[in-house]
């Protein structure tokens, strides 16, 4: 979600990034591995916040009143972490949700919002899908030639696809925060904080977000 985190989703020539800062493959390391080493080398760039500490207090009890409302999470374990770092939200591995200690400053429903969109990234599965669309164009080990020749073709899929996923984790987060008494003024506020966007390659623009979230509020 662009106005409030870094998601797992690139594209182009980002993902490509990916696989440099990730080092050469090690042997015949497929390249659903490389992204999951170079998400590990992004967390190992960010400092953890203790348990005690009094935001992280705030942010754990925010995101343990999502799970015990939220749906598809059961099968699926996923982890918080509080952090100081340069993220404010983000989704690793498709488990772990990984969220800046700031996020106890803004108000409950914003928080809730953020926290609940990270969520529906790991609930719907958005990294098992990632990972299936990176393996279709690279089914083999990856080299620098074989990445390099499906770039474009790449990024476009990943793009359109990124789109999506930030829908429908917007849309998650609504429908969850709705037993705890929170829904479209929330999110709209979380869009609103962080100002105005357009659309990018990897997130579609506030409008098209907002447009999307009055649907789902519509019975």
């Amino acid at each position: 979600m662009r106005t409030v985190c870094r998601c797992l989703l690139r594209c182009a020539a980002g993902w490509v990034a990916a696989w440099m800062l990730a080092g050469p493959a090690r042997g015949a390391d497929g390249i659903v591995e490389v992204l999951e080493r170079s998400q590990a080398q992004r967390l190992q760039s960010m400092v953890p916040v203790p348990d005690d500490d009094p935001r992280a207090k705030v942010v754990r009890r925010s995101f343990e009143r999502l799970i015990a409302v939220a749906e598809g999470v059961g099968a699926r374990p996923v982890r918080l972490q509080v952090v100081q770092g340069p993220v404010l939200a983000e989704t690793f591995h498709g488990e772990l949700v990984v969220v800046h200690a700031g996020l106890a400053d803004v108000p409950e429903g914003e928080r809730l919002f953020v926290l609940a969109h990270e969520l529906g990234h790991a609930a719907l599965g958005h990294w098992w899908a990632v990972g299936a669309v990176y393996r279709s164009h690279i089914p083999q080990e990856v080299t620098q030639s074989r990445t390099e020749a499906v770039a474009a073709l790449l990024g476009r899929e990943m793009s359109a696809l990124s789109h999506r996923h930030e829908l429908a984790a917007d849309a998650y987060a609504m429908k969850a925060l709705a037993p705890l008494g929170y829904g479209f003024e929330a999110a709209l506020a979380s869009f609103m904080r962080q100002g105005v966007q357009h659309d990018s390659a990897t997130h579609p623009g506030t409008r098209k977000r907002v447009a999307s979230l009055r649907r789902v509020e519509m019975p």
